[in-house]
């Protein structure tokens, strides 16, 4: 897929997301519209996780105009990722420098309610990541800058969030360092990147990586072990 599939963009495609629901599969990105910093969030769909993807609404999600009265900044509306409760109600989170959040439509492509963003999240930079593990929310995200990726847990996914510090540490070779945590035959799994396979290059020449997660009895997760060798290959 390229940035011009949405015909109302810009350009610059930033960090996405596919999700998979009633065998199709929404591709959530960030891309520019509008000024030259500004950012807006579309959706495109297949019926292949692989594509071909198209524009599934025509138009852009969320668009700069939608925040400003959170934040005065233009680039605020990006990193998306979308998740679906044991309800069934799908949840979009986004942000920089502030954490929204909204409802969306079975559909996937429309909203439900007003965009409400999250307070009371410590140095929130970018980043959210949401998951659910015995009954527990955690919302992670990328902090300051450089970034390290620290999470709050709830009860509910509308919050109120505790903060629990940090999940990993920084990146090496990489001013940022954005993650997904995954569930894969009853095993967890975080996905980050660093910069540590082009030593030389800038930190935008970012490496993925792949460790294990673990949690306390408490429900807390511990620090991520980061690792060079990342995790055993599984069929």
């Amino acid at each position: 897929m390229r940035t011009s599939d949405f015909a109302w963009a810009s350009g610059d495609a930033w960090a996405s997301q596919v999700i998979e629901r009633n065998g199709k599969f929404y591709w959530y990105v960030a891309v520019s519209h509008g000024t030259i910093h500004g950012k807006a969030i579309g959706v495109a769909v297949s019926d292949c996780p692989i594509g071909p993807f198209k524009d599934a609404k025509g138009s852009a999600i969320i668009t700069n105009d939608l925040t400003t009265k959170y934040t005065k900044i233009s680039w605020d509306d990006i990193d998306p990722t979308v998740f679906i409760d044991d309800d069934n109600q799908a949840y979009l989170f986004w942000g920089n420098t502030q954490c929204y959040y909204v409802k969306l439509k079975e559909n996937m492509i429309d909203t439900i309610g007003p965009i409400m963003a999250v307070p009371n999240l410590p140095q929130f930079t970018e980043a959210p990541w949401l998951h659910k593990n015995k009954g527990w929310y955690y919302l992670s995200y990328a902090s300051e800058f450089p970034e390290k990726i620290v999470y709050a847990m709830s009860k509910k996914i509308t919050g109120p969030w505790q903060y629990k510090g940090i999940l990993n540490e920084l990146a090496g070779n990489s001013n940022t360092n954005h993650q997904a945590i995954v569930k894969f035959k009853g095993k967890w799994y975080f996905v980050y990147h660093n910069g540590g396979a082009d030593v030389g290059g800038s930190s935008f020449h970012r490496s993925v990586c792949i460790d294990k997660l673990f949690y306390n009895k408490d429900g807390t997760m511990k620090r991520i072990q980061m690792s060079t060798e990342g995790v055993v290959g599984l069929k």
